[in-house]
């Protein structure tokens, strides 16, 4: 019985997948962190030194708005990788492979369009109309200043050839002339990494597949008991 020389090597692991892109609003979870403080405060004093029926009102009504709350503010997210879109609202999770998605359309909500006519809202990214005209704002005011910054160049340079090198004048044109683009919002800003990944990425074999709901019934469960049971108590009151 003959032995091998060598034994063979041990099976490599899998290389983990790439890391989710993860996209949620800021202002959503501190508005619902605040909201679920202010819940937690009242509910609690409720609970703690209320009399007769009022335990039992602040109980339903705490059962019924803190996962209200966390399902509108805390939970929404959107992740995105090489592969595919997952887009987490309230109460759904909708995977979309990016080989599905015909377009991702930014207006009054942003949202993506799949090629069965399927819409679907990302509740993660918010549209701010405000943030949208303080960013056009901030691209006007830049614009205005690198005009101004280039005719004060072309008037120097017209008076002489001193006014055009001296001082650094050329260093300071030059540096002038440099734009980092348009002002964009932050919400506009996710959009375009989120159009990037579709225009390099949703031809690739990896990001073909079909588009998944699903409902988030642990979400609505207690939403659901917590109204149920407030309206019995308002009913019998």
């Amino acid at each position: 019985m003959t032995t091998p020389d060598h034994e063979s090597p041990a099976p490599q692991p899998p290389t983990p997948g790439q890391r989710d892109r993860v996209y949620r609003s800021p202002m959503g979870i501190a508005g619902g962190v605040l909201l679920l403080a202010i819940v937690a405060w009242l509910g609690i004093d409720a609970l703690a030194t209320g009399r007769e029926r009022t335990p039992w009102l602040a109980l339903a009504t705490m059962i019924f708005l803190v996962p209200l709350v966390a399902t509108f503010t805390l939970r929404p997210a959107v992740f995105a990788n090489e592969e595919r879109l997952r887009i987490r609202n309230p109460f759904r999770v909708i995977t979309v492979p990016w080989g599905e998605v015909v377009s991702l359309r930014s207006g009054y909500s942003n949202e993506v369009v799949a090629k069965s006519g399927g819409k679907y809202q990302l509740w993660a990214v918010p549209v701010s109309l405000r943030a949208r005209k303080k960013a056009a704002a901030r691209d006007a005011r830049a614009n205005a200043q690198r005009a101004a910054e280039a005719g004060g160049r072309g008037g120097r340079r017209g008076s002489g050839m001193g006014g055009g090198f001296g001082f650094g004048g050329l260093s300071r044109g030059a540096a002038a002339g440099v734009s980092d683009g348009p002002a964009r919002a932050e919400s506009d800003k996710v959009m375009d990494d989120l159009r990037e990944l579709l225009e390099t990425k949703g031809e690739s074999d990896a990001a073909q597949g079909e588009v998944t709901v699903r409902w988030a019934y642990e979400i609505a469960a207690p939403v659901v008991a917590g109204a149920v049971l407030l309206a019995i108590l308002v009913a019998t009151g």
